[in-house]
Order: C-alpha cells, then sequence, then structure tokens
C-alpha cells in the first residue's frame, strides 16, 4: 500500500533571479501558479529530482547562494514527531515493512524513549527521530519522510482499536489473529490487544463463538478451538480443483450454492459476507461500499456550529469554523462492546477554515455526524481507559496550533485527507 502517492512542494520565484530559466526547469511538471509561488505536484523521487534541479540553478545562478545551499544540504535537520507510545508499539512490531519503506534508503527511524513501556503506560507518549544516514542527504528528502511517515501514522491509528481478552488464551489467540497485539495490562489476568477494527471485531466474534461453545460442553477444558469454518486450510493441502476458489474470511473453499459475489467481482461465503456487512457494508477485499454505512456512535449526541474571525495558520484569508461535538453518558447497546454497561460520554472541539473547501467539509461531516461514525464507545488508546466515548477513524483537528502531529494546523493536505476518509465510508 502506498501512503503518499503524489506530493506538493511550493517554489518562491522571488529565490531565483532568472523567472525564464525557473519556468523552462518546472515546465515538464506542470507547476500550478499561486500568487508569487509556483505549486508542483508529483511522487517523492519526482520532486527530488527537481530539488536537485533548482539546487543547480541557484549555484549557477549566486555563489553566496551555493554556499548556503550547500550548507542546507550537508545539515539536515528534521523536526522530530510526538507521537502515543501505545500506536507506535503497534506501528513498530506490525507495521515493520511499512516503515523500512517510509524510511527508504537514507534514513532510520528511531524513537526515545523505549517503546517498551508503552503498554504498561498506555498514555505514554514517545519522540519518533528521522535520523540520516549520510551528511550529505538532502533536508527536502528528509522532510518528505517526516510526512509520509505522519500520513502512515494518522491513518494507522484511526484505524486502531484496543480490548482485552483473558491471560489464559492469548498464545492461542496470537496464532489466530497475527495483525493483533498482544502485551500483558496491569491486571494480570488480562491481556491487552491493540489491532485494526476488523480484526478486532473477527476477535470478539471468535471469543463469542467459543464461549458459547463452552457453555454447552461443560466437560471440555481450557481454552475452546477455533470452529472449523474459522481454521486456515493448511497450505500443503492445495484444492484438487482449480476452479474452486477460497473464501477470504473463513478461509475455506467455498460452495456453489454459498458462494456470493459483489458488484466489484469479489465473492465470499453468502454467510461470511453477512457477518461482515453486520460490521461494515463493504467489500471485505477492496472496501467498495454498499448501501449507507450506520455507525455505533451513541443516540442523543449534539453538533453545533460557530464561526470565529481569527485565522488558521495555511489559511490567513479565511476566518474559523469551531465545531462542538457532545455525546452525553449513557448505557451501552448491542452494537458496543459492552452491552448493559455505562460509558462515559465526551466533550470536543474541532477546527475547520471558513474557506470554500472548509465548509464543503462541513458538510460532508454534518452527514458522517447523522450516520453517527464520527465517534464510537470503546477504549481509549490515550488514557487507557475501557467504555468511553472516543473518535471513530475520522480525523479531527482538536487545536488551532502545533502541526499535524498535535492533531493541528498548519497542514496543507488535512481537507484532502479527511475527505478521503469521508469517501470511504461512501460520504462525498
Amino acid at each position: 500500500m502506498e501512503f503518499i502517492t503524489d506530493v506538493s512542494v511550493i517554489i518562491d520565484e522571488a529565490l531565483y533571479k532568472d523567472q525564464r530559466r525557473l519556468i523552462k526547469i518546472l515546465q515538464p511538471y506542470r507547476p500550478e501558479k499561486k500568487a508569487s509561488c509556483y505549486v508542483v505536484r508529483g511522487t517523492m523521487e519526482e520532486l527530488d529530482n527537481l530539488r536537485a534541479k533548482l539546487v543547480a540553478e541557484r549555484r549557477h545562478s549566486s555563489p553566496l547562494s551555493r554556499r548556503r545551499t550547500s550548507q542546507r544540504d550537508t545539515s539536515p535537520s528534521i523536526k522530530p514527531v510526538e507521537v502515543s507510545g501505545l500506536i507506535m508499539a503497534y506501528i513498530d512490531q506490525k507495521c515493520s515493512k511499512e516503515l523500512k519503506k517510509i524510511q527508504g534508503t537514507s534514513f532510520v527511524i528511531e524513537t526515545q524513549p523505549d517503546l517498551r513501556t508503552a503498554h504498561s503506560k498506555p498514555s505514554t507518549t514517545v519522540w519518533v527521530t528521522f535520523r540520516p544516514k549520510h551528511v550529505s542527504v538532502s533536508p527536502v528528502r528528509g522532510e518528505f519522510v517526516r510526512q509520509r511517515f505522519v500520513t502512515f501514522y494518522q491513518r494507522t491509528a484511526s484505524d486502531l482499536q484496543v480490548t482485552s481478552v483473558p491471560s489464559t488464551a492469548h498464545r492461542d489467540l496470537q496464532r489466530t489473529f497475527p495483525c493483533l497485539l498482544f502485551n500483558p495490562s496491569h491486571n494480570r489476568s488480562e491481556v491487552t490487544v491493540t489491532g485494526p477494527f476488523v480484526h478486532i471485531a473477527k476477535l470478539k466474534e471468535f471469543l463469542s463463538q467459543n464461549m458459547q461453545s463452552s457453555s454447552k460442553s461443560p466437560a471440555k477444558k481450557g481454552p475452546a478451538r477455533a470452529p472449523s469454518s474459522r481454521t486456515p486450510r493448511p497450505p500443503s493441502t492445495p484444492s484438487t480443483h482449480p476452479e474452486e476458489e477460497t473464501c477470504v474470511i473463513c478461509m475455506e473453499v467455498m460452495v456453489s450454492a454459498e458462494k456470493q459475489t459483489l458488484r466489484c467481482k469479489h465473492s465470499f461465503c453468502r454467510s461470511c459476507l453477512k457477518t461482515a456487512f453486520d460490521y461494515k457494508p463493504a467489500c471485505p477485499t477492496c472496501g467498495e461500499l454498499y448501501g449507507t454505512l450506520k455507525g455505533t456512535q451513541p443516540e442523543g449526541g449534539k453538533m453545533d456550529v460557530s464561526r470565529g474571525s481569527a485565522s488558521l495558520q495555511g489559511y490567513e484569508k479565511y476566518g474559523t469554523i469551531i465545531i462542538h461535538y457532545y455525546i452525553p453518558s449513557g448505557i451501552q447497546k448491542r452494537e458496543h462492546p459492552n452491552p448493559g454497561q455505562p460509558y462515559e460520554g465526551v466533550s470536543r472541539t474541532a477546527y475547520l477554515p471558513d474557506s470554500p473547501e472548509g465548509r464543503r467539509t462541513l458538510k460532508l461531516l454534518r452527514r458522517a455526524f447523522n450516520q453517527r461514525v464520527i465517534f464510537t464507545v470503546g477504549r481509549s488508546t490515550t488514557s487507557g481507559r475501557n467504555n468511553v466515548v472516543t473518535w471513530n477513524d475520522i480525523h479531527h483537528k482538536t487545536a488551532t496550533h502545533g502541526g499535524p502531529t498535535h492533531y493541528a494546523y498548519p497542514d496543507p493536505y488535512y481537507l484532502s485527507r479527511v475527505q478521503d476518509e469521508l469517501k470511504a465510508k461512501g460520504i462525498e
């Protein structure tokens, strides 16, 4: 999966004496003129090549500029990122391939302090640093690496949920659910589990089925084994019929009479698909949405909007849209983790620029709130508390300044990013 498929850079024409040569260099990249700057979009590799050409041009045009540019190129300084230790621990152990792809061959991504403390103290924060392997590495490339990491971190964090399971069963569960991270908690009888929403949902379904099976067969001891419909087929036993298809949900060969094919051409067992659609009406393979997605946000909440005259960084021409969310406390229902138990409500404030794009985003967020997908009930990844109302997987800016790692502005790609997240839920 590519986490940033295109990047934008802004080039100030005032830094270049020969405007004709600058335009000639930029022309192959189809620049967009905005005031006294040019905006160029492309892949990281394309823009890194452009950077090299622009550096060469500045060296050619000005010896003083050459010396300054050379100094910057040989002493890159990349601002560290403050993140949740719990989420970073998951990324470190379960997303190592993605991290290696982000850092490339020129940088090393490191964390301080040790991530082993993250699960014992869920509210712990850690610093992620980006260390260049060579002093000649471009600071522009370092900033690309940093932005790719920030985007990957936010998208990963938005899909993670935390739950607990009995410590006696976690070794068997680790083998059955390799995408989940199991770590000891303060309570020795329980293990903390962190992972994507879909896999946490499958874990809960698996445990529920085992509990039902155990209640019917009290003579059995120890943790129940997975039902045969959930046991992966051994790779050493290939199908004797090439036309047979395997359901990616239960990993069993699909019976023709029970096979259901979606319009996106992906096929599943009918019963497996029904269970998956109970969680989210989307294709488990490609994510295409089927019908209107209804979330598990508690009912009775309010979304109030006001406006302020102050500007957000990066949107100095516009005022600010202020969103006030309020979800009262209540009792969990069937769609929540612990039906019948109380949950703690929440009050949150978010900010958007009062620009045309910001107002469009506001309308989409209003629809998302009405479809109950902004919040959910679960375990807070910051405080570690259970049975509280938490953000779901739609990013909000909850501060006016501090940058993307503090869920604040400036962040030039936020509006397009949050619209992509809403589009994934069929809201566009």
